[in-house]
């Protein structure tokens, strides 16, 4: 019998990850197990979380690949797991929303002191600035929102367009990122949209996002 693959779900800012319910479902009925890594968005910064997730990875049991499924902030802290070590068994990495160039928003809310501790320790060596390069070999997708309402729009009037309405199209650019893909939601609406889902498990089954 072949070994089954894992996808570790990586949440965002905020977050708990039990937004993430309905793409762990949907990955489910793809014949992936799922894992969920939960970590402190705020009171821990992207590198300190990111030496967990690597720990989180190591301890997974199993023969089958290892993929990561991250949105917003968790592809920031993927970054930087993969930038200081490979998990042996790690497959592809896909990428929802994630400010990879740093974030208008944050620099925005950063800057004036009524609205910096929104951010928590996110902010340092996080969403300020650009995310470390994933090492060669690595397939990294991303998944990016042209439409949205998000808190980015309510906080930030002057949000770079296009937008999720929270991260901007071209903070979703970097060089780690090989394929892309741009859908018509915002960018928490793509944890609860069928096409993103199943585009999640084309690309962690080809490495591809369309069907062909």
């Amino acid at each position: 019998m072949p070994a089954t693959d894992t996808v570790v779900l990586v949440h965002g800012i905020w977050m708990t990850g039990l937004e993430m319910a309905v793409l762990r479902w949907q990955l489910g009925r793809c014949g992936y197990r799922t894992r969920v890594f939960h970590y402190a968005s705020l009171r821990r910064d992207p590198a300190g979380n990111a030496r967990r997730l690597s720990a989180f990875l190591d301890r997974i049991d199993g023969d089958g690949a290892i993929h990561l499924l991250t949105h917003s902030l968790g592809g920031v802290i993927a970054c930087h797991a993969l930038a200081d070590t490979r998990p042996e068994r790690l497959g592809r990495v896909l990428m929802l929303g994630a400010p990879l160039q740093g974030s208008a928003l944050a620099r925005h809310l950063h800057g004036r002191g009524l609205t910096r501790w929104l951010l928590g320790r996110a902010a340092r060596h996080g969403l300020l600035e650009a995310a470390p390069e994933c090492p060669r070999g690595i397939e990294v997708g991303m998944i990016a929102g042209l439409s949205g309402y998000g808190i980015g729009r309510l906080l930030f009037h002057r949000l770079p367009r296009p937008n999720d309405g929270t991260v901007a199209l071209d903070e979703t650019e970097h060089p780690s990122v090989g394929s892309r893909m741009h859908v018509r939601h915002g960018h928490f609406g793509m944890l609860f949209s069928p096409r993103v889902a199943q585009a999640a498990c084309r690309f962690f089954d080809c490495g591809r996002f369309d069907a062909s």
